[in-house]
């Protein structure tokens, strides 16, 4: 079989396609980390990171399916290397996504209650 792509492409998927989600993931982890600490935006965020994980699963799966056709490391090296990494991370952080907004909710119905005494 020959290979899907060349050492050149391959290259540029793992430089371009890496620091594009890598950088893109650090910015949207900061700014759902501020979302979520007040409550804010709680579908966009979630549907976001939801994402993310979905491209990291998605990559992850296509390198796996390029090792198990015996393409060259330079095809399935940048798959794995990004999808590994963005399946893990947004795999394990959604749960914790989710249990920030659930504490600032809590505190949004507790400061309501508060105030009607």
């Amino acid at each position: 079989m020959s290979p899907w792509w060349t050492e050149a492409t391959g290259t540029l998927i793992g430089a371009f396609g890496g620091a594009g989600y890598g950088s893109l993931a650090g910015m949207f982890g900061g700014l759902s980390g501020a979302l979520a600490a007040r409550g804010k935006a709680r579908t966009p965020v979630i549907a976001t990171h939801i994402g993310f994980l979905t491209v990291g699963v998605v990559c992850l799966a296509g390198g796996l399916v390029a090792v198990a056709f015996s393409q060259p490391y330079h095809v399935w090296y940048a798959l794995v290397l990004i999808g590994g990494i963005g399946s893990v991370l947004f795999g394990a952080l959604l749960p914790q996504l989710k249990q920030r907004y659930a504490a600032a909710e809590q505190r949004t119905v507790e400061a309501e209650t508060t105030r009607r005494g």
